[in-house]
């Protein structure tokens, strides 16, 4: 399947959480989408539903495709952690995700972008590949000729005081470092991972 690129709303009343940030349209129609909306509620869903509907959630949350989402579910079940937390630790290591954490990007899209575009550094050197693994200690940067993007300044400006205990920002060098990988209980995202195990050992 292609990237989603419809109304980010409508994907977040389907799963009744605001997986993008904040949104107006959620607190004022927090019922799924569609004629059926409001019925849909008192629906009970089957125990392959409420597996599928996590699986979505996370592969919309950190914009991932289905192959890809595959390919990272095979890693981590041959990893010797947990198979559903070492999937979360995966995804919070793509670059694109490091990049919006520390809040070079407003958005996970506009950190995908701004990879592409060959506007990041990992060590130093241009990395133009969102799903590139960052490893503990490396050091993650905005390219020297692109500080001054707007949609860089603006989004850094706007950063809030959240703060990540394994990301360590230099906001007078515009870059970080990757400390480690994080635990499951720090990573913030409402995804039931078991659930997504389920769903993939059937």
């Amino acid at each position: 399947m292609a990237r989603y690129t419809g109304p980010k709303s409508k994907i977040a009343r389907k799963f009744g959480e605001p997986i993008y940030g904040p949104d107006k349209v959620l607190d004022r129609k927090n019922f799924p989408p569609g004629f059926h909306g409001h019925s849909s509620l008192r629906k009970k869903k089957s125990e392959y539903g409420e597996q599928l509907k996590e699986k979505q959630k996370a592969k919309y949350t950190y914009g991932v495709l289905e192959r890809q989402f595959a390919n990272l579910f095979a890693k981590a079940s041959s990893s010797k952690g947990i198979t559903g937390e070492e999937l979360l630790k995966m995804l919070e290591s793509r670059l694109d995700n490091v990049v919006y954490r520390f809040g070079i990007a407003r958005t996970r899209a506009a950190a995908r972008q701004l990879v592409s575009h060959k506007h990041i550094t990992v060590n130093g050197n241009v990395v133009n590949i969102p799903s590139y693994q960052v490893r503990p200690g490396d050091i993650v940067g905005v390219r020297e000729k692109s500080k001054s993007l707007e949609i860089i300044t603006t989004s850094l400006a706007a950063r809030t005081s959240t703060r990540y205990s394994w990301l360590e920002w230099d906001a007078a060098e515009l870059r970080g470092k990757f400390l480690n990988r994080p635990e499951r209980e720090e990573i913030p995202e409402k995804i039931r991972e078991q659930l997504i195990v389920e769903l993939y050992s059937k």
